[in-house]
């Protein structure tokens, strides 16, 4: 068994240390030499290789966990940004011939370079991959992402809903998207003690200085609020050394408070050397001598974040501060009745069972239509239909029954199942729109229809079947394999 599947077993509080492989011979040595220490504050430790963090020629984790002069515990990382099932499999197939069992499943964040309107850059989503990981590895320990750092209730709720389909489809844990807020990671640590299997959580943390700060600018996902920036300017302009060791001494408190909260670990991101994680461990057993709760605690959190001078910090972006449980968004009348529309029209033509539909569906699977010629016309044909109305892409599987005929085609990542980590505000990560999946929310809410968001998993679409009419599918003998999270449906939304 391995040393995080051993710790996330025997509930033993775990540290994993988050390494971004770069061609630097320091770079390994320097984290060999952390991993070689083997614990923090006795603690045990294993490294998180990442994936295609900055671009996809980076090196990729198999290949770094190679170049370590000797072995170290790792967990790879998957990212699927511009990835399809048969790079999953490969993966996998790879790492079970080296003896690894575990592996964090990502979306992944926006590919450098990628501008809606260009060629698609398909993602294959986090949802889908841990149901190939699952079904391919049936016992190996698989992990995902979650990010409760969202202040809208769009975007927040989806989060849940689609964290709710990631341990349906086979998470063993999850793993927070890196945030400083202690209210919203108590919240997510309430949101999984409430599920009917609870599963592990890791906090992912990061020692936050002004200049990281404005590194996270570029982080989609990650929220550092205005109140946050004029603090670490104030101590910045004490000294550097000065916001360093405040910096750590922050890290310090955060790695306590989670563990007080519940977490089975934490993900350290932006230790790169030994002496940083002896600072940190000179810190921690500092604060572990004097904090046993959570109300011991709170009051040494909310100081290291105080200047004197300033106000007190909030954690939230000025314009929102939704929390989890509560409900106040709705639909707009447009969205509601495009919602209706569709489905009525869905039902007439579609449902299989009616004459018009039986009608439809015997004209649309005629030999005719299988041959080159005929399937190049049916194709023209659905794509002229449903993209003006729809934007669809003519993927050859239609989900929208699944979707709330908001079409995955229109997210630039083209995900089915649920929001990425990186919107703000419900925008999307690339800036030029909403997010669909605060459209979707609100609308399944307003139509109470939030089960159709936690209980569908929605396969990746393979690459043969695109570009093509989806009809003739639709309509063969045996309609689609509908896979749910939970035999109980929900049809109201959560308050």
């Amino acid at each position: 068994m391995s040393l995080l599947k051993t710790a996330l077993h025997e509930k033993t509080f775990v540290c994993v240390m988050e390494f971004v492989p770069k061609p630097s011979a320091e770079r390994f040595a320097a984290m060999q030499a952390i991993m070689a220490r083997g614990h923090l504050c006795g603690w045990p430790m294993t490294v998180a290789i990442g994936d295609r963090v900055g671009s996809p020629l980076d090196m990729s984790p198999l290949d770094a966990l190679a170049s370590f002069s000797s072995p170290v515990p790792a967990l790879p990382h998957f990212s699927g940004k511009d990835r399809e099932r048969h790079h999953l499999l490969a993966q996998l197939q790879r790492m079970d011939a080296d003896g690894l069992d575990q592996l964090l499943l990502l979306t992944g964040d926006r590919l450098p370079g990628h501008q809606p309107g260009q060629r698609p850059v398909r993602y294959l989503e986090s949802v889908a991959a841990l149901q190939i990981a699952r079904q391919a590895c049936p016992h190996w320990l698989l992990g995902a992402a979650l990010n409760p750092f969202k202040y809208c209730e769009e975007e927040g709720g989806a989060q849940y809903f689609k964290a709710e389909k990631k341990l349906a489809a086979g998470a063993d844990f999850l793993t927070l998207q890196l945030g400083f807020d202690a209210s919203k990671h108590q919240e997510a640590q309430a949101w999984m003690n409430r599920q009917p299997n609870p599963k592990p959580l890791l906090a992912c943390l990061m020692s936050l200085t002004h200049g990281r700060a404005a590194m996270l600018d570029h982080v989609a996902g990650v929220t550092v609020s205005p109140s946050m920036r004029d603090m670490l300017e104030a101590e910045a302009a004490v000294s550097k050394a000065y916001a360093q060791a405040r910096s750590v001494d922050r890290l310090a408190l955060q790695v306590i408070g989670v563990k007080l909260m519940g977490y089975a670990g934490v993900h350290l991101s932006g230790i790169h050397e030994l002496k940083q994680l002896l600072a940190l461990e000179e810190r921690l057993e500092h604060w572990q001598a004097q904090l046993h709760s959570l109300e011991q605690w709170a009051p040494a959190w909310a100081a290291s974040w105080q200047v004197h001078g300033l106000p007190a910090v909030v954690f939230h972006p000025p314009a929102a501060s939704w929390r989890q449980g509560e409900s106040k968004v709705s639909a707009s009348s447009t969205e509601k009745a495009r919602y209706h529309l569709l489905h009525a029209f869905h039902a007439l033509l579609f449902s299989r069972n009616n004459w018009l539909s039986k009608a439809f569906g015997w004209a649309v699977r005629q030999p005719l239509w299988a041959s080159a010629p005929g399937a190049r016309v049916l194709h023209g044909v659905e794509r002229a239909v449903k993209r003006p109305l729809l934007g669809c892409d003519t993927c050859g599987r239609c989900r929208l029954e699944d979707t709330l005929y908001i079409c995955p085609e229109t997210c630039p990542k083209g995900l089915a199942n649920g929001p990425c980590g990186g919107t703000s505000l419900n925008r999307c990560e690339f800036g030029d729109r909403e997010c669909i999946h605060s459209v979707k929310y609100r609308t399944a809410k307003a139509v109470r229809q939030t089960a159709v968001l936690t209980e569908r998993l929605i396969p990746c679409i393979e690459v043969q079947t695109r570009h093509r009419s989806s009809w003739p599918a639709w309509f063969a003998a045996q309609a689609p394999q509908r896979l749910k999270a939970c035999s109980k449906p929900r049809t109201q939304p959560e308050s």
